[in-house]
């Protein structure tokens, strides 16, 4: 990843959800009093002593051990319209490990999660006629999601390469201001539309290619591997990705880019946006690294969709359940 001025889970299944998060958390308690008591030295030996019940005294000095394992699982439940579920109660949940129905020790909803989100912006050829709207519905999000004392953002755009516009902050100033530095570049030789014609000599051929093509795959890996796993701890993870969808230059494969996420335990919103006139969305892929990492895919036509869209992600984050028990 480049910086600005050069900065390159048992298997579960959770009934009655359409989205499941999770997050494993293990606590070992262990208390010890360690002590020593002689007796002084008698003439005769001392008679066996007459078999008893068992007992530990309050001051007893033996080793008391204690442990516990509980497993904490953050989801959220939508209906076929994809409107969030808010009544959920205990007896509707089943939680089955290997098979086994588990005892749900905790069950309460999560309105308040502190949130580190990475905003990944598109700037190829394919984004130059939506991404001021991009931009406008971003920095809307971060306006209303974003408590200066309590969740973070950051600011990221890539075409060939990622750019790490503005790392980790509460900041809604410092976010409006990265925000709009994002800006396409066109390649040498762009006449538009995502045509590029010889006869300008570009800067260097490197340049030209990464300015000309689009790793989405590797920007989502370098965000998960650089910036996600850095953030802060005990907050819901989130990299919201606009794009076409189309990658035409990343060395990773979709897959690892997924998997990077995932040990990140960063979830991925897609929204599939472009230039439709001149370019394709490749709704599938944005579907797969979506669904694969608990997120959501949204493909908007116009405006009003690219902002529902930021709305429905807000309750997403916002608005989750958690259960934990323990195996």
């Amino acid at each position: 990843m480049k910086r600005k001025n050069e900065f390159k889970r048992p298997q579960l299944l959770l009934l009655f959800m359409l989205l499941v998060l999770s997050g494993t958390a293990g606590h070992r308690l262990f208390a010890q009093n360690q002590g020593t008591s002689t007796r002084p030295p008698t003439a005769q030996p001392s008679p066996s002593p007459t078999p008893r019940r068992e007992e530990i005294p309050a001051d007893s000095d033996e080793v008391v051990k204690v442990e516990t394992n509980l497993t904490n699982l953050f989801f959220t439940a939508a209906d076929k319209n994809k409107r969030f579920v808010s009544n959920l109660k205990p007896e509707d949940i089943r939680v089955l490990e290997d098979g086994q129905l588990q005892t749900i020790f905790t069950f309460q909803q999560n309105v308040d999660l502190p949130l580190s989100i990475a905003i990944l912006i598109d700037t190829s050829a394919s984004e130059e006629r939506t991404l001021p709207d991009e931009k406008i519905a971003a920095r809307a999000f971060l306006e209303d999601v974003i408590r200066a004392s309590k969740d973070e953002a950051a600011i990221l755009s890539f075409t060939g390469e990622t750019t790490l516009e503005q790392g980790f902050t509460g900041s809604i100033d410092r976010l409006r201001r990265a925000i709009d530095r994002v800006e396409f570049v066109p390649p040498s030789g762009y006449i538009g539309g995502g045509v590029v014609v010889n006869g300008t000599p570009p800067i260097s051929g490197t340049n030209q290619n990464l300015a000309g093509s689009t790793a989405i795959w590797d920007a989502v890996w370098a965000t998960s591997e650089e910036l996600m796993s850095a953030s802060a701890e005990h907050s819901r993870r989130a990299i919201i990705l606009l794009t076409d969808g189309v990658d035409t230059s990343s060395n990773m494969k979709m897959h690892e880019a997924i998997e990077r996420a995932q040990k990140a335990d960063a979830l991925i919103y897609a929204i599939g946006i472009g230039d439709r006139y001149s370019f394709n969305v490749e709704e599938s892929s944005l579907r797969k690294i979506a669904e694969q990492t608990g997120g959501r895919a949204y493909f908007p036509r116009h405006e009003k969709d690219l902002s529902d869209a930021f709305i429905q992600i807000q309750k997403d984050l916002r608005e989750q359940y958690l259960v934990a028990y323990s195996p």
